[in-house]
């Protein structure tokens, strides 16, 4: 496979369901060192979710308390897996906006969308209410907004060089080694990572 093809092993041209590595010469500040998980990608543009970008100061028992999701009084009583959740920056674009990234053991007719590898997209709060109580998918992450390209747009940066991809799996999206995740992707696609910032800058 070239390196900056959108070409997939599948035939497809399409990156829904790969990941994007940020190259270090990525103009936009706001994807340095990105992992971003493309949920939807077509001739009409690509939307994704930044899987390595923790969003600051943000717990998500915290978030379904503000969200009157439960009551301040039942923290006490949510799941350990809702107690560890990750709040992920998920992007720039409606950061106010809850996505909720999953395994396919969970699905919700007319709201979740199934993306590839059992992977799926969830944005209502009945999955924060099915997390909530313990009923929720396997794994899970919480992204606060979203990646989002214009038509065009993503394969202009890739042939750019702006971007590489590669195959997305379990542990990138949802294990908790969120700073080891931008390295892991490289590696995936058999590039030293100390190389790569050494080429950084040149042609």
């Amino acid at each position: 496979m070239r390196i900056g093809s959108t070409q997939r092993v599948s035939g497809r041209s399409y990156l829904d369901g790969q990941c994007l590595i940020a190259m270090p010469g990525m103009a936009d500040t706001r994807f340095n060192r990105s992992v971003v998980y493309v949920c939807a990608h077509s001739e009409d543009g690509a939307m994704g979710i930044i899987v390595n970008k923790p969003a600051p100061d943000t717990k998500f028992p915290d978030l379904l308390v503000q969200l009157d999701v439960i009551p301040s009084d039942g923290l006490i009583r949510l799941p350990s897996q809702a107690e560890k959740m990750q709040v992920l920056r998920g992007g720039p674009v409606e950061t106010k906006r809850g996505f909720v990234l999953h395994s396919a053991d969970f699905f919700l007719e007319s709201a979740t969308l199934p993306i590839d590898n059992g992977i799926c997209l969830t944005a209502t709060l009945d999955i924060l209410r099915a997390i909530a109580i313990g009923s929720g998918p396997e794994n899970a992450v919480l992204a606060l907004g979203y990646a989002g390209w214009a038509a065009g747009q993503l394969e202009s940066e890739i042939q750019s060089n702006g971007w590489l991809h590669c195959a997305a799996d379990h542990d990138l999206l949802f294990d908790a080694g969120i700073d080891t995740k931008y390295n892991r992707a490289l590696h995936k696609i058999g590039i030293d990572p100390a190389f790569l910032s050494s080429e950084a800058g040149h042609a």
